[in-house]
């Protein structure tokens, strides 16, 4: 796929995640089938460049291009900036968060809450793309504010406008935050009003939901976020299927636990031993979600001390599960709402 200038392997996005979009998750998802992964947000605010934090989100070290850095603020000249920055340290595609719904972003008036002010939007997105002129812009935003305010059309025009080279658009509004379920009419208005590349997104969870969501709005690409939290080869799944119409085998036990090794050996290497075992938690939580035994195995997991115990732990329940046959065995539906 051609995506602003760039060949892709695919239509496939991994969408910006705050705490999980990490270098570590980008570099796995594209080693799974994802053909670009977009940084977790960056701040706007120069004064914070020089942190850990910041430091870390925008450490692209070995990953595979195109980099996609996304950056977050409200305010014009401070985003114009920081796009500059970003890309002076090695951003090959600029994003604009105006998409996260999270109530500290949105207080400032940042993220989604910008969909308010279509004024404000516009200063912004001439600033970013003004600013650096020889990197293509991207945005993320939401359907609307509100139920009663889908501004999705006039955002998307703006940005087109303002030479936005492509956006994603998540099929909830601001308000909904992640409730309820994602609707695509409003999507696939978006795709009948501008030229520009327009993502999906917003509970593609299977093979075949990515199929019906391609085909229902006539979006260019399909983005994936909590979806892909803990599988990773989700990637590759639809990425078969779109192209054959047949699915592949599961990933067997082995593999996945492969996987998890290898995902868990680069957090303690990128964050380091103390911090790495702590967000290595959430990982190991999401790669064991809805398993046999897994609620026992993360209860007593989330209790050891130390990384050799923790590496130790997963490698016990993965060989349990193998020993259980070549598949992962699921909880049933009907036992998780017992």
């Amino acid at each position: 796929m051609d995506f602003v200038g760039f060949q892709l392997r695919n239509n496939l996005f991994v969408a910006p995640m705050a705490g999980v979009t990490d270098r570590p998750f980008r570099q796995l998802c594209k080693k799974m089938g994802a053909g670009l992964a977009v940084s977790e947000m960056v701040t706007s605010n120069s004064l914070l460049y020089g942190s850990a934090k910041t430091l870390r989100r925008a450490n692209h070290t070995g990953e595979v291009a195109p980099i996609s850095v996304q950056i977050a603020g409200a305010d014009p000249a401070m985003m114009a900036e920081a796009a500059r920055h970003n890309v002076d340290n090695g951003a090959q595609i600029i994003d604009i968060n105006m998409g996260c719904p999270a109530k500290k972003i949105c207080n400032v008036m940042a993220g989604s809450a910008l969909m308010q002010d279509e004024t404000l939007v516009g200063r912004i997105l001439d600033a970013v793309v003004g600013a650096v002129p020889d990197t293509p812009v991207t945005l993320k935003f939401r359907t609307g504010w509100n139920l009663a305010n889908r501004n999705a059309p006039n955002i998307a025009r703006i940005a087109e406008s303002a030479g936005i080279r492509a956006v994603a658009i998540h099929g909830r509004t601001r308000c909904q935050q992640y409730t309820g379920e994602a609707e695509y009419d409003t999507i696939s208005m978006v795709k009948t009003l501008i030229k520009i590349p327009v993502i999906a997104n917003g509970d593609i969870t299977t093979p075949e939901k990515a199929k019906f969501v391609l085909d229902t709005t006539g979006a260019d690409g399909i983005m994936i976020g909590r979806a892909a939290q803990g599988r990773p080869w989700l990637f590759r799944e639809i990425e078969h299927f779109l192209k054959t119409g047949e699915h592949l085998p599961p990933a067997q036990v082995t593999e996945i636990h492969a996987i998890l090794q290898a995902h868990l050996e680069d957090l303690y290497d990128f964050y380091g031993l103390e911090t790495g075992f702590r967000v290595a938690r959430k990982h190991i939580a999401w790669y064991t979600r809805g398993l046999v035994g897994s609620a026992a195995f993360r209860h007593h997991m989330n209790q050891l001390p130390n990384i050799e115990q923790q590496m130790q732990a997963v490698n016990d329940f993965f060989c349990h599960q193998a020993d259980q046959g070549e598949h992962l065995k699921y909880i049933s539906e009907e036992a998780l709402a017992a």
